[in-house]
C-alpha cells in the first residue's frame, strides 16, 4: 500500500510517502516561501526521486486542520485534485495529532500548540500509545492561558510541540510549575511522515473519504472574515 502524506497546516511544508508502512521519502521545507509555490514541485520531485508514479498511490492523507486557514486550503485543494485525479480516497488527520506524534515516547503527555495569533494557540491534548494517539482534550482554539490550564488538569509533565512553543514558550514556563517540557527544533513542526503514519492507521479504520467530501476543519473563520465583521460592527 502507497500513501502520499501531505502537511501544509502551518509554517512548514512536508510531504511524504509511505511503501507498505515503509518511509520511502519525505521531503520538508521551512522557508517564507508560500504553500502554493512549493508543495506541488514537492510532490513532483520527492516522487520522481522514489521512482514512484502517482497512479501506484492507494490514498492521499493530509492534514485536516487546525491550523493557517490559507495553509490548509492549499493542502486541500492539492489532496483533493490528486485524489480526484485518481479516483482514491483522502485520509483526514489531525494536524494537532500529527504534532503529538513527533514525540515517540510511550504514555508521554503532549500538548501541541499552533500560533493562532491574538495571544490565542490551536491546541490538544494526547497521551502517546503504541497506535494512534489518544485524545485527552479535543482540539480547540483558546487563550494560551486557558491552554495551559487544561494541560495542567492531566497532571503531571507535559511536552509542548509546535510552532507555538517559541511564542508562548515564556508564558508556558511562568504558569506550569515546572512540570513543563519542549520539543527541540528538530521535532516542533509538523512532518509529512507523521501525517504518513497516521494515515495509515486511519486508512484501516476505514475513516477515509472521497475527495469531493474532504472539509479541513478550521475551528474558527478566517482573518480576513473576522476583520470583516469588526468592521461592519463599527
Amino acid at each position: 500500500m502507497k500513501i502520499l502524506s501531505i502537511d501544509s497546516s502551518g509554517l512548514v511544508a512536508s510531504v511524504a510517502l509511505l511503501s507498505d508502512g515503509i518511509l520511502t521519502a519525505e521531503y520538508t521545507i521551512h522557508n517564507k516561501k508560500t504553500h502554493s509555490q512549493t508543495l506541488l514541485p514537492m510532490i513532483s520531485d520527492m516522487m520522481k526521486m522514489a521512482e514512484i508514479g502517482l497512479e501506484e498511490l492507494d490514498c492521499v492523507a493530509v492534514s485536516a486542520g487546525p491550523g493557517s486557514f490559507t495553509g490548509l486550503r492549499i493542502g486541500a485543494s492539492t489532496a483533493k485534485g490528486i485524489a480526484w485525479t485518481l479516483g482514491i480516497p483522502i485520509v483526514p488527520v489531525c494536524s494537532l495529532m500529527g504534532l503529538a506524534s513527533n514525540i515517540n515516547e510511550r504514555g508521554a503527555v503532549v500538548c501541541p500548540i499552533m500560533d493562532a495569533r491574538r495571544n490565542q494557540a490551536y491546541y490538544g491534548i494526547y497521551r502517546i500509545t503504541d497506535g494512534l494517539p489518544e485524545t485527552l482534550a479535543e482540539p480547540d482554539v483558546a487563550a494560551v492561558e486557558l491552554v495551559i490550564e487544561a494541560a495542567d488538569k492531566v497532571g503531571g509533565n507535559v511536552i509542548y510541540v509546535g510552532d507555538g512553543v517559541p511564542v508562548f514558550e515564556e508564558a508556558i514556563r511562568s504558569h506550569s510549575g515546572g512540570r513543563a517540557a519542549f520539543a527541540d527544533p528538530i521535532h516542533r513542526y509538523q512532518r509529512g511522515a507523521a501525517v504518513a503514519a497516521l494515515g495509515s492507521l486511519l486508512f484501516e479504520k476505514g475513516r477515509y473519504v472521497a475527495a469531493d467530501e474532504f472539509v479541513p476543519v478550521y475551528l474558527r473563520k478566517s482573518q480576513a472574515e473576522r476583520e470583516r465583521e469588526e468592521r461592519e460592527r463599527g
